[in-house]
């Protein structure tokens, strides 16, 4: 029988459709052809993109020479520009602003043809040790309130490049669905005077049910309420709301986890097209208590169509503790 099951966090409910259940072999997903040709991001066409903010060299210092491993550009072609001001104002009821922003694009690796999953765990870390330096550079400009992390891999989850990327949009406003997080995990606090988060963790370590993998300082379960197969949450074990609290030594430790964690979902699907999001709390926000910062990996498995649209419910042919048993099987 199929179940509905209700996210802890948001409330969002999700219909886990057990009669249309599939194993991984079940989602075939076709390689996309490369394109081959000039590509932008590689070493050697630094100059036909904007002037680098930041680059890493191979031991972590950073460098502008030919020789990096990671080399953040802002985005030739961006969704919102840093230059300007807000310019907030009102139409009626309608209320508007400049698209003030700035949008960045994370290069993650100086090899055309390595995926993220692939690339070593000391360069995964270089990484995460960039995204932080953005966040907390963007974090002196007043105009922004969020820094939003995010990867699109494959052509199915967005991917308009073949050279493995990562981007980050810093915005002017709260996004909506951090909102309605950071709002379901302080009404879960204000009643058990819990973080929602760090009880989600003991109880996935518990119970062992839909854990995929886990070092001493991170965890990747398959959520209680998954949107698509094999959805994921990376989250550090200890209580923080900040990513940027991390230390050198905790990145190291997150590329660990993060590498197992793409490693089991490449090995149980091949090619399998996803996206991740960094969730973090806003910016100039001292400590929260109620919110504990995280990824969300979600494969593009599944369809969003007309009854997903119209009621905001997902169905899910996967149950989370079959997905979680396939990934730890896996290897």
């Amino acid at each position: 029988m199929p179940e509905l099951r209700k996210d802890p966090v948001l409330g969002r409910w999700i219909i886990i459709s057990k009669e249309r259940r599939k194993r991984p072999t079940d989602f075939v997903v076709v390689k996309a052809q490369t394109t081959g040709g000039f590509c932008p991001l590689c070493p050697g066409n630094e100059k036909t993109t904007p002037p680098e903010v930041l680059t890493f060299s191979a031991d972590g210092s950073r460098n502008s020479q030919g020789d990096w491993q990671v080399r953040v550009v802002p985005n030739k072609y961006p969704a919102l520009v840093i230059e300007g001001e807000l310019d907030k104002q009102g139409e009626g009821l309608y209320d508007m602003m400049n698209g003030i922003g700035a949008h960045e694009v994370i290069i993650e690796t100086p090899n055309h043809d390595e995926n993220f999953g692939d690339i070593s765990i000391d360069k995964m870390a270089l990484v995460f040790k960039a995204y932080k330096d953005r966040i907390l550079d963007l974090e002196r400009d007043p105009r922004f309130r969020y820094v939003m992390i995010f990867k699109n891999y494959g052509k199915a989850a967005g991917a308009s490049l073949e050279h493995s990327h990562s981007q980050l949009i810093a915005l002017p406003i709260l996004p909506r669905m951090l909102l309605a997080e950071i709002a379901g995990a302080q009404s879960y606090y204000a009643y058990k005077e819990r973080c929602v988060f760090c009880d989600i963790i003991r109880q996935e370590i518990m119970q062992d049910v839909r854990v995929v993998c886990q070092n001493d300082s991170f965890i990747t379960i398959t959520p209680f309420a998954p949107r698509t197969p094999f959805e994921m949450w990376v989250l550090p074990k200890k209580h923080t709301s900040s990513y940027c609290d991390l230390t050198d030594q905790e990145l190291m430790l997150l590329a660990q986890n993060f590498h197992e964690t793409l490693q089991r979902l490449s090995a149980c699907i091949k090619n399998v097209p996803y996206n991740f999001v960094l969730h973090t709390q806003p910016l100039g926000e001292k400590s929260l208590d109620h919110y504990h910062w995280h990824f969300e990996i979600v494969p593009k498995l599944t369809s969003i169509a007309g009854f997903e649209w119209g009621s905001g419910f997902y169905i899910n042919p996967m149950p989370p503790e079959e997905a979680a048993q396939y990934l730890k099987e896996s290897f």
